[in-house]
C-alpha cells in the first residue's frame, strides 16, 4: 500500500515538528522551504567571525523541547547542548537601577523582597498560582486543536474562570506596588504578543516558565535547535527541499492536488502550510479563502521588530547575556504598538550578547550584540528611520552602562518590517503572529483545517496554540494528530 503524500510548506519549527510526527504515523512527507535554510525566523547571520541569531533568542519551557524529542525515543542532548543562564536576564529601569533575575527562585524571592517589603512572599504566592496554570495549560489545554470550546471547558478550568477574564496587569498589581518589579512580571507576556492589560491573567504561567524553569541557551544558538529538529526529521525519512518558493496551490473538486514552486510541481494527498496563513490563502482562488482581508485587518497582531545585529571591537561591560532596557515608559511604548500604531518616541529595547556565554558568537575579546525594538506591524520602514533608531539605542546603551560604545562598532546589519514581508511573506511584516488576547484564544484563532478545502491544513504562530517557539512545536504535533484523525 502506497503511503499518502504530505507536502509541508515552510521549514519553521511547527513544520519540522509536524513532519516528524506525520512520518512516524506512516505518511510520506516532503517539506518545501522558500529560503536556503531550515528554521524559518530562527536563522543566523554569519560575518567576519561574528554570528547572530536573527530570530528567537530565548530558550524557555525546556520541557516542551524535551517532550518533542522523547516522542521519537531521543533526547535534546542527542542534537544540541543547552546551558542554564545565571542570571537569566538583567533589567535596567534607569541608569541607577538594574535587577538581575537569577537562575535560583529563592534568590529571585530575596531580590524582590529587597526592592519592596513583603514582595518576596507575594511573589511566592503569585508563582504558585502560575505553576498551577502552567500544569493545566501544558497537560490539558495547549495540545487541543481548537475545534470546539468544550476542549477547554473542564472541571479544572471552571475553577480558573476568573483568570481568563482578569488580565495580567491587574493581577500583578494585586501582588506588588514597586513599578520595577511589576514590569518584570509583566514583561513575559510580550512573548505572547499583547499588552499586559489585554492578556488574560491565566497566561501568568509564562512567569512560572521564567522564574522556575529558567532561561537557557542552546550552544551555538537557537538555529541549532531547528537544525537538530531537521536532522531528526531526515533520520525519520522526511525530505527537506530548500529554495522552493511556492507560487501556486492547484485544486480539483475542493481538494489540493499539487503545489507549484519556482521550478517544479509536486503532487500531494494532503497539504499542510507552516507558512504565513494569510499568504497561503492568497495562493487560492477567492472563493476558497476562509478569511477576508477585512478579517485579517481587524485582528490584533503581535509586534513586528526593528533588529540590529552589531559587531563590537571590544567586550561590552555592565550587561548580561539577555538585557532588557525598560528605562522609558512601558505603557507609552505599548500604545504605539497596539493603540495608535506609530514609531515609538522613546522605545524600550532588548539586547542579547550571546558571546558573553558562548565563544562561538564572536572572536576573542569582541562582542556580538543583537538589539530588538518591538514596533507595530505595517509601519513605514526606511533606511533613514532605521539609522535614527540605531543612534537612539546606542546613545542609551552608552549612558545606561556608563561606557563608550559607538566608536567600537565594527559593523552592523538591520532587519525590519520590509524584510519580514519579503523573506517570510509575513502579514504586515509581523514578527510573532497573532496576539494571545481573550478574543483570539483557542477556537477564536484561525483554524488548523480549512473549512473550504478538504485536504488543506495550517500550523504555526497564526493558529493554535499561539506565538513562540514552544507553541510552534506543539502546533506541529496538534495538526499532525488532526490530519491522522481525519484520514
Amino acid at each position: 500500500m502506497n503511503k499518502k503524500k504530505v507536502i509541508i510548506i515552510g521549514a519553521g519549527f511547527s513544520s519540522l515538528s509536524a513532519s516528524c510526527y506525520l512520518t512516524k504515523m506512516g505518511y510520506d512527507v516532503t517539506i518545501l522551504e522558500k529560503n536556503s535554510h531550515v528554521g524559518g525566523r530562527a536563522q543566523q547571520l554569519k560575518k567576519e567571525g561574528y554570528v547572530f541569531d536573527m530570530g528567537p533568542t530565548f530558550y524557555w519551557m525546556p520541557d516542551v523541547f524535551d517532550k518533542f524529542f522523547s516522542d521519537f525515543g531521543k533526547e535534546t542532548s542527542d542534537y544540541y547542548q543547552i546551558t542554564k543562564l545565571d542570571p537569566g536576564y538583567q533589567v535596567y529601569s534607569d541608569i541607577e537601577n538594574s535587577i538581575c533575575i537569577a537562575a535560583n527562585f529563592d534568590t529571585i524571592v530575596n531580590t524582590f523582597e529587597e526592592k519592596e517589603k513583603g514582595a518576596g512572599k507575594a511573589l511566592q504566592k503569585f508563582i504558585a498560582d502560575a505553576e498551577e496554570n502552567y500544569n493545566l495549560a501544558i497537560k490539558d489545554l495547549v495540545y487541543q486543536p481548537g475545534e470546539n470550546v468544550f476542549e477547554i471547558i473542564t472541571p479544572k478550568t471552571a475553577l480558573k474562570v476568573g483568570a481568563f477574564f482578569s488580565n495580567i496587569k491587574s493581577q500583578v498589581a494585586k501582588h506588588l506596588k514597586n513599578p520595577e518589579l511589576k514590569q518584570i512580571l509583566e514583561f513575559p507576556v510580550l512573548f505572547l504578543g499583547a499588552k499586559p492589560e489585554t492578556t488574560p491573567g491565566f497566561y501568568n504561567f509564562m512567569n512560572y516558565a521564567d522564574f522556575k524553569l529558567g532561561t537557557w541557551h542552546p550552544n551555538k544558538g537557537m538555529h541549532q535547535v531547528a537544525v537538530g529538529m531537521a536532522n531528526l526529521a531526515k533520520e525519520l525519512g522526511v525530505k527537506i527541499l530548500c529554495n522552493k518558493d511556492i507560487t501556486n496551490i492547484n485544486l480539483k473538486d475542493n481538494k489540493v492536488t499539487s503545489v507549484t514552486t519556482n521550478n517544479k510541481t509536486y503532487t500531494c494527498d494532503i497539504l499542510l502550510s507552516g507558512a504565513d496563513y494569510h499568504f497561503t490563502e492568497t495562493l487560492l482562488p477567492k472563493q476558497f479563502r476562509q478569511y477576508s482581508e477585512n478579517y485579517w485587518d481587524k485582528k490584533t497582531f503581535a509586534p513586528s521588530a526593528l533588529l540590529f545585529f552589531v559587531a563590537f571591537d571590544k567586550k561590552i561591560e555592565n550587561v548580561s547575556h539577555h538585557t532588557l532596557f525598560f528605562d522609558t515608559d512601558f505603557s507609552a511604548h505599548s500604545k504605539s504598538i497596539y493603540d495608535t500604531p506609530e514609531w515609538p518616541e522613546k522605545p524600550l529595547f532588548y539586547a542579547s550578547f550571546p558571546s558573553i556565554t558562548d565563544a562561538y558568537f564572536a572572536p576573542e575579546g569582541k562582542e556580538a550584540g543583537t538589539f530588538l525594538i518591538p514596533i507595530a506591524p505595517g509601519l513605514e520602514d526606511t533606511p533613514k528611520i532605521r539609522e535614527t533608531y540605531f543612534n537612539i539605542i546606542i546613545e542609551r546603551l552608552e549612558k545606561i552602562t556608563n561606557q563608550s560604545i559607538a566608536p567600537f562598532v565594527h559593523f552592523k546589519e538591520s532587519y525590519c518590517v520590509n524584510d519580514f514581508k519579503e523573506q517570510f511573506n509575513s502579514y504586515k511584516g509581523n514578527a510573532y503572529g497573532l496576539a494571545n488576547t481573550l478574543l483570539q484564544t483557542h477556537i477564536l484563532r484561525p483554524k488548523l483545517k480549512s473549512k473550504k478545502i478538504n485536504n488543506l491544513y495550517f500550523t504555526g504562530q497564526l493558529t493554535v496554540p499561539g506565538p513562540g517557539v514552544p507553541p510552534a512545536i506543539i502546533s506541529g504535533e496538534i495538526v499532525s494528530t488532526l490530519i491522522n484523525k481525519n484520514q
